[in-house]
Formats: structure tokens, sequence, C-alpha cells
């Protein structure tokens, strides 16, 4: 007696080695996708974000005048200091980058710093340094957490080899003026198809001759 096949019907005895094969490649694709991604990206938005929130905590601690309240004086000098690092968005390896505005004159700035500014190992440790005071009020400690974790993704796109690079403008290449620039019509509409223009000119200039004869009275 044969053995009930435990393969599903209309695979012809052999579907699970297709599926096992195809869940090896769907995993091997994502594995792929994992490693394109630009972590440095993330962290730029995580940074800015953190920074905005470290600025906000410490406006509504000063003004309500909170116990310790010179942390969120800290917080936002800090705050405002994340964001003006972190405004200028850095060139992608791969594909186009969406430049914020007005972010070349900020990229001027970070680029004089060179290595401390391209460096991500070096942000990861200023990020994590300047959430530390951060975190003794509770009004900015929501900041604190935010920038931590950007000091976290800058450390893992650090490890990965990424550092940031400017994304600088290159001037447009004009076309040369011969191929675009057309001279206008001379003759008003309607016009006639160029083969009618060019029988017109012919005409014009060898003249043009009365197929009727004319007779004169005196003769």
């Amino acid at each position: 007696m044969l053995a009930p096949s435990l393969a599903p019907p209309g695979s012809g005895g052999s579907g699970w080695a297709p599926r096992s094969l195809r869940r090896r490649a769907r995993s091997g694709s994502a594995a792929a996708a994992m490693g394109r991604i630009e972590w440095a990206m993330w962290a730029n938005e995580q940074a800015l974000a953190s920074g905005l929130i470290l600025v906000t905590g410490g406006i509504v601690a000063v003004s309500g005048q909170f116990k310790n309240w010179e942390f969120a004086a800290y917080a936002i000098a800090a705050g405002v200091f994340v964001c003006l690092l972190e405004y200028p968005r850095g060139k992608r390896k791969q594909g186009s980058t969406l430049q914020r505005c007005g972010q070349k004159y900020l990229t001027a700035v970070v680029k004089l710093f060179g290595p401390l500014t391209r460096n991500y190992y070096v942000r990861a440790i200023l990020h994590a340094s300047l959430a530390v005071p951060a975190g003794f009020l509770l009004a900015t400690i929501l900041g604190t957490v935010c920038l931590a974790i950007a000091s976290g993704i800058y450390l893992l796109a650090a490890a990965r080899g990424e550092e940031w690079r400017p994304i600088e403008s290159r001037p447009r290449e004009r076309p040369p003026g011969g191929s675009t620039i057309r001279h206008p019509p001379t003759n008003p509409p309607p016009r006639p198809p160029p083969d009618g223009q060019r029988k017109q000119a012919e005409e014009k200039a060898a003249g043009q001759e009365n197929p009727i004869p004319v007779v004169l009275e005196g003769e």
C-alpha cells in the first residue's frame, strides 16, 4: 500500500522544496534591503526632531520657573545647537538627496569643521553628552531620550562606514545656442507649409510670367 503524499494537490509531489527556496530568497532579499539602508538619514531626522523637542520643553520649564530651571535653559541652548548642526542633510551614497530650504548656507558653516562634523562617531558622542544634563528635568526628559536614540543610530551608521558629505549644487550647463534658439517667423499667419514657402521664394526670385497674351489696341 502506497503512503499518502504530503504535498498539496497539483504540486506534482514536490511542492515543499520550491516553498523553502522561496522563503530563503525572501529572507535573502530582506537582508539585502537592510544592507542598503543608510542609517545616517534616519539619525539626521531623529536628531533634528530631538533638538526641537528639547527647545520646546526648555521654553515651557523656563517660562513656568520650574525647579532646577537652569537645566531647561541649557536644554534650549543644546536644542538650538543640535538643530543648526543637523539641519543640512548629508549626501546619499546612491540616488538623489532632497535639500532642506536654505540649507546651503548652513552647509558651508558645517563644512568648515572638517572631520568633527563629518565623522558620525563624533556626532554620536556629542549627542550623547548633550543629552545627559537635560535628563535631570521632567520637562526635557523626552528630548533627552530622543537625542539618545539619535546618538545610537549615528553610532550604527558610523560602524557601517557612513559619513556626512555636503550636497554641493553644480552649475547647470547651458546647451549651445544654435541648437535650441530658433528665429521667429517673419510672415504673418496663416503661413503656408515649408514646401510652399520655398516655391513662393523661388517665384519671387525668378519673377512671375503671365500665361495670357496681352494684345495692345493700337496694333
